[in-house]
C-alpha cells in the first residue's frame, strides 16, 4: 500500500463516504483531505492526534476533524481489539446544502466549529457511536438520513471539547498536498533503495534543511522517522508473503540488519522473527 496524502474519492456521487472498521493500526497515516472527518472508535486505548494538538484516549473516543487539518489515524499502534466506524462529509456539502437550508443552520455552524477539531464525550459519544455502528447495514437514503439525525445531535451536544483555540486554515492545503505527494511518490519510487535527503529534497525544488523543516512542520515527523515507518510496513508486508527476515530487511531498503531488527521493535514492540512466526 502506498503511502498518500489523500483526498477521498468515494465510486460515486455521494455526499458522504464510510469506512465500516478499517483497520490501520499498522501503518502511520499522517494524512489531511477537503472531506470533514468524523472517526469513532471503541475497545482501546490510544493516541488523539489532531493538527497540533496530541493526547491519550482511553476506552473510546468520537472525533469531529475539519476540513484539510493534518491528523494520524487513531488506531496507529494499537495491539488490542477495537472497533472503529469513519464518516466523510464533502467539503461542498456543507456550503450546497447546510449553508442554504434554515433548519440545518446549527450543522453549518457545527462544520465551521469544526475547524477546530472537536473531541465529544459522555452521552453524545455512547449515542452517536451505536448509530454509526448502524450506517453499514443502512440502504443509502436510510444512511443520508440518519447521518442528518447524528449531526444534528452533534451541534445540539454540549458534551465536547475543542482541540484547538483557534480554527486551522488550511489555506495552502492544494500546495502542500501536491508537494508532499511528489514527495511520497518519491519513497515509493525509491524505498528500496538508499534515500538520499538532498535527493528527495531537490525533487519538491527544496534545500536539505528547507525540506527538513518543511516535512516536519506539514507532517508532525522527521523525514528519517517517516521513512522508516514506511519501510517496516513494507517488510510486514513482505513477512507476511513469506519472505525471511534478511530478505525483508534489504528489499525495504535497509543496509544492516541490526539496525533493521532495532527499528522494527522499536516501530512494532517487536523483532520481526516474532512478528513473523505469529503471522506465517
Amino acid at each position: 500500500m502506498k503511502i498518500q496524502l489523500e483526498n477521498i474519492q468515494p465510486n460515486d456521487k455521494s455526499s458522504f463516504h464510510l469506512l465500516h472498521n478499517p483497520k490501520l493500526n499498522d501503518l502511520f497515516f499522517w494524512h489531511f483531505h477537503p472531506e470533514f472527518e468524523l472517526v469513532y472508535i471503541e475497545g482501546a486505548n490510544g493516541k488523539r492526534h489532531v493538527g497540533q494538538h496530541t493526547s491519550n484516549f482511553k476506552g473510546s473516543d468520537l472525533v469531529l476533524i475539519g476540513s484539510n487539518i493534518p491528523h494520524l489515524n487513531f488506531d496507529y499502534g494499537i495491539k488490542t481489539t477495537y472497533h472503529k466506524e469513519v464518516l466523510h462529509i464533502s467539503a461542498s456539502f456543507k456550503e450546497k446544502v447546510f449553508a442554504e437550508i434554515e433548519e440545518l443552520e446549527d450543522v453549518y455552524e457545527l462544520l465551521e466549529k469544526s475547524q477546530h477539531g472537536i473531541a465529544f464525550f459522555g452521552e453524545t459519544k455512547e449515542t452517536i457511536g451505536n448509530i454509526m455502528k448502524q450506517l453499514q447495514a443502512m440502504d443509502r437514503f436510510g444512511q443520508f438520513l440518519k447521518i442528518l439525525q447524528l449531526l444534528k445531535i452533534l451541534a445540539q451536544s454540549k458534551e465536547f471539547e475543542l482541540l484547538h483555540s483557534n480554527p486551522i486554515i488550511n489555506d495552502k492545503a492544494n500546495k502542500q498536498q501536491q508537494r508532499l505527494q511528489r514527495v511520497y511518490s518519491y519513497i515509493d519510487e525509491h524505498y528500496s533503495k538508499k534515500i538520499a535527503l538532498d535527493d528527495v529534497a531537490e525533487s519538491v525544488n527544496l534545500g536539505k534543511e528547507a525540506f527538513c523543516r518543511y516535512f516536519k512542520r506539514n507532517t508532525g515527523s522527521t523525514f528519517t522517522h517517516f521513512l522508516n515507518q514506511y519501510r517496516i510496513t513494507q517488510a510486514k508486508r513482505l513477512l507476511l508473503t513469506g519472505k525471511n527476515v534478511s530478505e525483508a530487511c534489504y528489499e525495504c531498503g535497509f543496509e544492516s540488519l541490526s539496525y533493521f531488527n532495532r527499528t522494527f521493535k522499536k516501530v512494532s514492540g517487536e523483532n520481526p522473527s516474532s512478528y513473523r512466526n505469529a503471522h506465517v
